[in-house]
């Protein structure tokens, strides 16, 4: 028997074809990739979509471990494996764009392990180091940051979706990024290591600093991306020799290294407001020299 024709304009049942849908926190701030959801009667996950999450997930033992390696004191294998996090999670999200592997479980697991990697972690460690020579208010600063590095990924997450970023149009973060924020409390501990000097060691010294990146992370300042920076092709052949005189560095005296590093970013973070004033003022003067719509 053949089917009736269908009654012209009747609605589709929901679910009736997959779109393309935006997904949902991306795995790394500087991402903006828009890919299609995958059809979920396609099978079980590949080799390949799970291969992001591994790392995700080694990026989220490194962290952790760190703290089992500060209850034994031992401080360079702690704040070591916290920098090794930081690595991993700089290439979990990049492989997953890479192979196409992006999803909204990958994205919500990489914001937990940062979380815990980049704000359980070093605050933890930072007080066992230095901050339980001043109980209170040493405690107080490891809280603060924890916390202020939570809120961080939350802000992130809450505005993925949303079309108004103007520090994202203009190629900037807002605030400090996670990964890079324990980098930088951890600097005191760079100096301390290399130099003997125990001021950097002070806790009120460090819940001071503590607290100021904390404010920081949750601050509504452009950052520099290094994913939007577009070097000059003059100055390309160089930079990649400087890059791998850096990682040599990094290499032979990894202290003193991420130390300069830390510096550079703080100091950095003026000529970026420069930066972002000026692409600022520029688009607010194309936008005023066009002619409105009709």
């Amino acid at each position: 028997m053949s089917r009736p024709p269908a009654k012209r304009g009747a609605r589709k049942l929901p679910g009736a074809r997959f779109l393309a849908a935006r997904l949902g926190p991306k795995a790394a701030e500087d991402e903006d990739d828009v890919r299609p959801l995958r059809d979920p009667g396609a099978g079980g996950l590949t080799l390949r979509a799970m291969l992001p999450n591994a790392i995700t997930a080694a990026a989220l033992c490194s962290g952790l471990t760190g703290i089992r390696f500060a209850i034994e004191g031992q401080w360079t294998f702690a704040i070591g494996l916290v920098v090794l996090a930081g690595v991993l999670d700089g290439i979990d999200g990049r492989i997953a764009r890479l192979l196409n592997a992006q999803s909204r479980f990958g994205a919500e697991l990489d914001s937990l392990a940062d979380s815990l990697s980049f704000g359980v972690a070093p605050a933890l460690i930072l007080f066992m180091w230095s901050l339980e020579g001043w109980p209170t208010f040493g405690w107080l600063g490891a809280l603060a940051f924890a916390i202020c590095c939570v809120l961080r990924l939350a802000r992130f997450n809450a505005r993925i979706d949303l079309d108004d970023q103007p520090h994202k149009s203009a190629g900037f973060l807002t605030g400090v990024p996670a990964p890079v924020g324990a980098g930088l409390a951890f600097t005191p501990f760079y100096l301390w290591l290399e130099t003997g000097y125990a001021g950097f060691r002070d806790p009120v010294l460090m819940a001071a600093w503590l607290t100021l990146i904390a404010g920081l992370m949750i601050s509504n300042l452009p950052t520099l991306s290094w994913a939007s920076l577009r070097p000059r092709r003059a100055i390309r052949l160089p930079l990649i020799a400087f890059t791998g005189l850096a990682f040599a560095a990094l290499l032979l005296e990894p202290w003193w290294t991420l130390a300069a590093i830390s510096i550079v970013y703080l100091a950095l973070m003026p000529y970026g407001l420069v930066k972002y004033a000026r692409i600022r003022r520029r688009k607010q003067a194309a936008e005023t020299a066009s002619p409105p719509a009709a």
